[in-house]
């Protein structure tokens, strides 16, 4: 073998002797270490970046070859490309002044839990597969359960995201409403109750298992959009007369446009009085628990079935990871227990195979990114920084309300500020567009009332209150030039 061929990785397989196993691993190595400075630096210094991507649609794949390269490229090589062509194509969703949607942080010691996962890069299908995955899993949620103020019987699973979670929720719901539902099909007659102010996930969930669109009734809000039981319990009774058989009500701990918290123990006292499953989507919201001063908001919880939460919301975890906690475990794995012979092992009662509890067979060691944030955080920290959140959105909240040119149209029992401009919905788009186009900050809007209204959404790690204050700066000064 040529001494070029032994100094080039990429000329033969890695596995071709021992020699080009070592090259390849040393190569990695040298890539590695520059990839860490890189990342490092990155969190040192993100808001040097535009926190919207400067760019146009199609620019990123013109900017690309059409084809794959025959001949193995340098890391060099990749990690130029990633940083003059990929770079300026992202959306810096761990940029300290990203306040769109519900902000995010791929925090320091996650990240390097998740590096870690994907160089072990096992695949927990059961148990046998990957015992650290399984009981990873538990133990990492078993943690997050007792900091959340959640019953000790809540078996908790990881998904990729609250949608998919809140999919299995329903699933489950309509296992213990008709039990012949896995093997003939979901019955036509299947209602699933949420709030007009609920995610679009939990109606595309009932779409997904076949329970159809028309079946999902969308509740009233009331002032403050949180859902009335009054009404719930009203079209569940209409239902009922009508030869419908509800199944399912979905309470929202922190709806997506608001905030709001829908008033989980008078919907569990419903759901029980009718035979409901009652899931509770606090995907965003449910991190708050972590502070006792908080953990009313899922009073109820105790009498719900199911409860999706979020970590790589507000938790500071690296998308994705989100949580499914249920009471019952069994009817969730009857669901979707379904064991071939080549994936069947030998039973052992403290051996949980988490393929049985839902459609994925493969699944990510996710949890031990959520490990080592919990363990490098602590809890006491992690509270610290989550009421830092909640006390800059009510400071925010303030500014607003001292300024008439603005109105504040919803509470802010989080970290998540709603308001507008007193003026049409077209200037508020104008605003929002003023902001995001100077490259400072980004924000999203949402429809509340019927009117347009802009979202500050407080939760990045980074952040601090300057960058807050800096944000109110760029509405009044976009405000100021609409005069």
């Amino acid at each position: 073998m040529s001494s070029t061929r032994m100094g080039n990785p990429r000329s033969t397989s890695p596995a071709a002797s021992a020699q080009a196993w070592a090259a390849y691993v040393e190569d990695f190595r040298r890539a590695a270490h520059e990839a860490a400075d890189w990342m490092a630096a990155y969190l040192e210094h993100t808001r040097k970046y535009p926190v919207l991507a400067q760019t146009k649609p199609g620019n990123l794949v013109d900017a690309l070859p059409s084809s794959a390269p025959d001949h193995g490229e340098s890391y060099q090589a990749i990690m130029k490309d990633f940083q003059e062509v990929i770079l300026p194509a992202v959306t810096h969703w761990n940029h300290p002044r990203f306040f769109a949607y519900f902000a995010n942080s791929g925090s320091a010691p996650a990240i390097l839990g998740e590096a870690l996962a994907a160089t072990l890069n096992t695949n927990g299908l059961h148990w046998k597969t990957s015992p650290a995955v399984a009981e990873l899993e538990q133990v990492a949620l078993g943690w997050l359960r007792q900091w959340m103020g959640l019953p000790e019987d809540y078996f908790g699973i990881i998904y990729d995201t609250a949608s998919v979670g809140s999919m299995h929720a329903l699933a489950a719901a309509r296992e213990m409403a008709d039990p012949e539902s896995r093997v003939n099909g979901a019955r036509p007659n299947l209602v699933v109750y949420t709030s007009d102010q609920s995610h679009s996930s939990i109606e595309k969930g009932a779409i997904a298992l076949g329970m159809g669109q028309k079946n999902v009734r969308k509740i009233a809000t009331d002032e403050e959009f949180r859902l009335q039981p009054d009404e719930l319990e009203a079209a569940i009774k209409k239902d009922m007369s009508n030869g419908l058989r509800p199944c399912c009500a979905v309470a929202t701990v922190g709806t997506t446009s608001s905030t709001s918290v829908d008033p989980v123990a008078p919907m569990a006292h419903i759901c029980e009085r009718y035979g409901l499953w009652l899931h509770i989507d606090a995907a965003y919201a449910g991190s708050a628990a972590v502070l006792p001063e908080c953990q009313h908001i899922l009073k109820g919880a105790e009498r719900a079935h199911s409860l999706v939460t979020n970590p790589h919301k507000w938790l500071f975890t690296p998308v994705d990871l989100s949580v499914l906690y249920t009471r019952r475990p069994d009817i969730l794995r009857r669901a979707f227990s379904l064991v071939p012979e080549y994936l069947r092992t030998s039973e052992d009662p403290r051996a949980i195979n988490l393929m049985d509890y839902g459609v994925p067979l493969g699944r990510r060691f996710r949890s031990l990114k959520l490990w080592f944030l919990m363990r490098y955080f602590g809890r006491e920290r992690i509270q610290e920084i989550l009421r830092s959140h909640i006390s800059w959105a009510k400071r925010l909240a303030d500014l607003v309300d001292a300024d008439g040119r603005f109105e504040r149209v919803a509470p802010v029992p989080f970290s998540v500020v709603c308001f507008r401009y007193r003026g049409s919905d077209e200037e508020n788009r104008a605003l929002l567009d003023a902001v995001n186009a100077t490259g400072e900050a980004f924000l999203s809007n949402t429809m509340l009332n019927d009117q347009v209204v802009m979202r500050v959404a407080i939760g990045n790690l980074g952040t601090t209150w300057d960058d807050v204050a800096r944000v109110w700066e760029l509405v009044q000064e976009a405000a100021g030039k609409r005069k």
